[in-house]
């Protein structure tokens, strides 16, 4: 459904507890300055991405006076308080625009978790309340995007371990991963904010979000590729005894595009591969003017993917590559959509690797794998004060919950350093702004850098060290019989 106009209001994007917080600073709070991290969690490093969506989307729109009166009517009706009075300064004051500044790492950048991503702080004295307001829906956007995209890279450490190990054709890598989540999300905004995180990493997409969404906020030019696919409606509308014809006709059809995905679970998975495909239409699969991927969509991941490859290879044969390991002809592929997560794909290459498969051999989509099966306490996410300015004078404030060690948050204003190869969460004050990571990229409804796709993976593939993610990988490592310490 289409959320509307409503949705956009900025007033009352938010918890709505949020407008009673005004009144609950110290008397002469001027400036509050917060920032957001991953505070730990599943993975041990976070790749940035998503923060100018949000911006170009929601902070660079003005409030008018039509939100104010829509989000006090909606306040009122829930018995919270509204303060009409800020909101109108807002208005008058600033044209409507939040009087922010936001800094933030590059997009695309890949830097271990408890580091800062985002600061940001208010900057106008009259509006020291501005600075966390919006938390609920800036936190939204960093989380998740981030989130997937660091999924997304990490999935890409674990296909490039598998295809440096067992490949000659590691220049795969960006195409080894697709992208099927759209209907496996929560929402469309969802499928646009992951779909664009995942194609940081990979350029394959069926989710359509995703694709516009890297267009239309990082000037994405062709971000994605796809091909001819089936699904399981047309093929069992030529009835289960016409399954070879059902597939002999996307054979057909879609010669030109020289791309063809044959599901092969319709009915019996087996029979499918080694007598439809294997036999009944193998001279048609072996002239196909390009890729024909058998694809099985159902039973245990690990063991099809294998199996499958196995099959194809008793009816098409194999090469040895120069690695050792058995690859079958460039005309046919097993291609897996289902079950495929972080955890499993990993298992794939690790059984695929076992039985002397090259990895390659098989390419991957991911769909609530990639896009759902996360939250904010995946990654531990926090956007949390650290510093305020109370009648002229700087304070660092921080919370140190006893039940909760990892939830201890960062004192100061801070900046971000790079040195011999490691990042570090500093004072603002230590740090001389030439050397500081952060960078302005919002003030006060203006957008100050304009990251483009192309830089965000540029960013996101620069060389990191392999101990910020040696846990990832090593499981890998261990199967082949190597020491996996570092």
């Amino acid at each position: 459904m289409s959320l509307g106009s409503s949705f956009d209001n900025i007033i009352i994007n938010t918890d709505n507890y949020k407008h009673c917080h005004y009144s609950l600073y110290p008397q002469g709070t001027e400036y509050v300055s917060s920032y957001i991290e991953s505070r730990g969690g599943d993975f041990p490093l976070t790749m940035f991405v998503g923060l100018q969506a949000f911006l170009r989307d929601y902070l660079m729109r003005p409030v008018t006076l039509e939100d104010i009166d829509e989000a006090e009517l909606t306040c009122r009706e829930q018995g919270m308080h509204f303060n009409r009075e800020n909101w109108m300064g807002i208005l008058n004051d600033h044209g409507g625009l939040l009087p922010v500044e936001i800094e933030a790492v590059p997009e695309g950048t890949v830097l271990p978790a408890r580091n800062v991503l985002v600061q940001l702080i208010n900057t106008d004295p009259k509006y020291f309340w501005a600075t966390s307001f919006f938390e609920t829906a800036l936190l939204r956007a960093v989380w998740y995007p981030t989130t997937i995209g660091t999924l997304s890279w990490l999935c890409k450490q674990v296909i490039k371990e598998a295809l440096e190990t067992t490949s000659d054709n590691t220049h795969l890598l960006r195409h080894m991963l697709h992208d099927y989540g759209a209907r496996g999300v929560s929402s469309q905004q969802s499928a646009a904010l992951g779909g664009l995180a995942h194609l940081v990493n990979f350029n394959q997409s069926d989710t359509v979000p995703g694709i516009i969404a890297a267009k239309k906020w990082y000037n994405a030019v062709d971000p994605s590729n796809s091909g001819p696919n089936s699904e399981h409606a047309g093929f069992c509308a030529w009835g289960r005894d016409n399954e070879a014809a059902a597939m002999r006709n996307m054979l057909e059809t879609y010669k030109e595009n020289g791309v063809a995905l044959l599901l092969t679970d319709t009915y019996d998975h087996e029979n499918a591969v080694k007598n439809i495909i294997g036999k009944e239409l193998k001279e048609d699969i072996m002239n196909f003017p390009g890729l024909v991927g058998a694809r099985p969509d159902s039973g245990d991941i690990v063991e099809v993917t294998a199996d499958t490859t196995e099959w194809l290879m008793d009816a098409f044969g194999y090469e040895t590559n120069s690695k050792g390991y058995k690859i079958l002809p460039p005309y046919i592929r097993v291609v897996q959509g289902d079950g495929v997560t972080f955890s499993s794909l990993r298992e794939v290459y690790i059984e695929m690797e076992r039985r002397g498969f090259a990895a390659d051999n098989a390419i991957f989509g991911m769909g609530g794998g990639l896009l759902q099966h996360v939250n904010r306490d995946t990654m531990n996410f926090g956007q949390k004060a650290s510093a305020v300015c109370v009648n002229g004078e700087w304070r660092d404030i921080y919370k140190q919950p006893t039940g909760a060690a990892f939830k201890a948050s960062k004192k100061g204003r801070l900046a971000l350093k790079y040195e011999n190869g490691e990042y570090e969460t500093v004072s603002r004050e230590s740090c001389p702004p030439d050397e500081n990571i952060l960078q302005p990229v919002f003030r006060n409804g203006q957008l100050l850098k304009k990251w483009d796709f192309t830089e965000l993976i540029t960013q996101s593939e620069l060389p990191v060290p392999e101990a910020w993610y040696h846990e990832v990988i090593a499981p890998m490592r261990e199967a082949r019989g190597e020491a996996v310490s570092v």
